[in-house]
């Protein structure tokens, strides 16, 4: 029952803060405006109608993707490691994504190639996010298959954070000032500016993602009660690691590329989850996730677009502003985060 109430409410809070989303911006649109866009309505002003079809509907419908799909690598990546710290960032896979990155944007000229079409650099920084997050990660397997300590994986993720984070500075050294600001501000993480295809793009990875992930919810609540458990119950373990592995680099090297490196959401919104839905089967974490985390990113973003105003925050700044003393009050308040 209580289960049942903690997803009605997570299905309101997502509802109202998606009409919250599509009405805030540097234009004042009319709410009942917004409704009437939202039902395939033509505006009678143009101007409102293409602000929502081609700047806000795109962000939110990003904001909902980014959200809820990297809120669920964190959940897979946690509950393969059983360990509350593993996420796509703190184990060094956003920033092998970040590395495929730098190495198109900071080193395209360097390494004696330049991109000069716009599509075409995107689809390229694509490529290079999703490669940079996968090495990464088969990299830390390689090196788990010689630790017993799961601790002593994390420390190993960071030290692959740290020699990415060497080569960038490399080559950051080298870079033109042009090069420079357009890596930080893609660094800085944002939601808008993507167009219809990339959009496209976008939902094809992270469906994915999310469709392996719902054929793994057996094998993962298996995994809460260890390997050996899961390996008596039929678990061919080898082949999970595989498809979380294959899902978690999807999704985020994919998110990474298109919206910059997002703090915060991977690794908290799990632990908040099940603190609200009070279960750990994935049956009913794994939409619990992806619906905290989509309404969550849209709160931020609300937030980040300082309403009424044509400024907006970085998006990274507000998730850990408001993100991190959120997780302090909660390990406090509980004295340990339960899995």
């Amino acid at each position: 029952m209580q289960t049942s109430k903690s997803i009605l409410l997570l299905s309101f809070c997502f509802v109202a803060l998606l009409l919250l989303s599509l009405s805030l911006g540097s234009v004042y649109i009319p709410f009942l405006e917004v409704l009437k866009a939202l039902s395939f309505q033509t505006l009678d002003n143009e101007t409102w109608q293409y602000i929502i079809q081609n700047y806000r509907l795109p962000k939110t419908i990003t904001s909902i993707l980014v959200g809820g799909a990297l809120s669920l690598c964190g959940l897979l990546m946690q509950t393969l490691f059983r360990n509350p710290l593993a996420g796509p960032y703190v184990l060094g896979l956003s920033s092998g994504a970040s590395l495929g990155v730098a190495l198109v944007v900071l080193g395209s000229s360097s390494l004696g190639f330049v991109l000069s079409a716009e599509i075409s650099e995107r689809w390229v920084i694509v490529l290079a996010s999703s490669l940079g997050s996968f090495l990464v990660m088969l990299s830390i397997l390689a090196t788990a298959k010689r630790l017993k300590d799961t601790m002593a994986l994390l420390i190993v993720g960071l030290m692959f954070s740290s020699i990415t984070s060497a080569i960038v500075n490399v080559l950051s050294f080298f870079s033109s000032s042009d090069e420079l600001q357009k890596y930080i501000f893609w660094s800085l993480g944002s939601l808008g500016n993507l167009s219809w295809s990339e959009i496209g793009l976008l939902s094809i990875c992270c469906g994915l993602g999310i469709l392996l992930s719902i054929i793994l919810i057996k094998p993962l609540n298996a995994l809460l009660m260890g390997e050996h458990y899961a390996t008596s119950l039929g678990i061919n373990i080898k082949q999970t690691r595989l498809l979380v592995i294959t899902a978690t680099c999807l999704v985020a090297g994919a998110i990474t590329a298109f919206t910059g490196p997002i703090a915060f959401i991977g690794l908290a919104v799990p632990h908040l989850t099940r603190q609200l839905v009070k279960t750990t089967n994935h049956i009913i974490l794994v939409p619990s996730v992806v619906l905290f985390g989509a309404s969550l990113l849209l709160l931020c973003d609300s937030i980040a677009q300082l309403p009424f105003s044509e400024l907006s925050l970085p998006i990274n700044a507000v998730t850990s502003i408001i993100g991190a003393p959120v997780v302090i009050w909660l390990l406090v308040k509980q004295k340990y985060i339960r899995f």
